[in-house]
């Protein structure tokens, strides 16, 4: 699409400043070598949610060396609606680390909590219980509309709604962890939503 290469700068940035933080997050939860098991959360929805987040991770990338090479899957949006996705991946980024921060080293990829796990009812986690699903949507949303590329949103709206999906077996195994503080959690809180009343 005519005038690609003048948003491979502005996605860089979006990616640039959010990867690392997520990636020192991740090397910090995992510093003590304690083993996470995947199988809780079922064979289909691991293989299923990290193939379609290796797609996003490629489509990006691709876009990001050469967006010619993702002409085929881009769609009309004018240079306006481009730059609001920007927009939204830039708000969306500072949101993710103070989500990982109040996370601290809980953190882990799938549904299994780590032997020293805390119930996290503080920073975004006061709003919402998985605020890290709602807040890398938005930076999902703001990378398809900067790219205006449907492989990059199909593959980010598949890992989200996948992530979605397997909140519900998240919740059921938190509630086996922390019980009765877990089912107040829930009565104070929206699960993608903050709770209004």
């Amino acid at each position: 699409m005519p005038g690609d290469e003048s948003f491979r700068i502005p996605l860089l940035i979006i990616f640039g400043t959010s990867l690392p933080i997520a990636a020192y997050h991740r090397l910090r939860a995992n510093a003590s070598g304690e083993p996470i098991s995947h199988r809780a959360e079922g064979r289909l929805m691991f293989v299923s949610l990290r193939l379609s987040g290796f797609i996003m991770m490629l489509s990006v990338m691709a876009f990001l060396i050469n967006p010619a090479w993702m002409n085929w899957s881009s769609f009309p949006l004018s240079p306006a609606g481009r730059w609001f996705g920007f927009t939204i991946g830039m708000t969306a980024a500072p949101l993710v680390a103070w989500t990982l921060n109040a996370l601290g080293t809980n953190l882990t990829d799938t549904v299994v909590t780590r032997i020293n796990h805390t119930l996290v009812t503080t920073g975004p986690y006061r709003f919402i219980r998985h605020p890290y699903y709602v807040f890398t949507f938005l930076m999902m949303l703001g990378s398809t509309l900067l790219t205006a590329n449907w492989l990059v949103g199909l593959s980010g709206l598949s890992v989200i709604g996948l992530l979605a999906i397997r909140s519900v077996n998240e919740e059921k195994m938190l509630i086996e962890r922390f019980g009765e503080d877990y089912r107040h959690y829930i009565q104070r809180t929206g699960r993608f939503f903050p709770r209004l009343f």
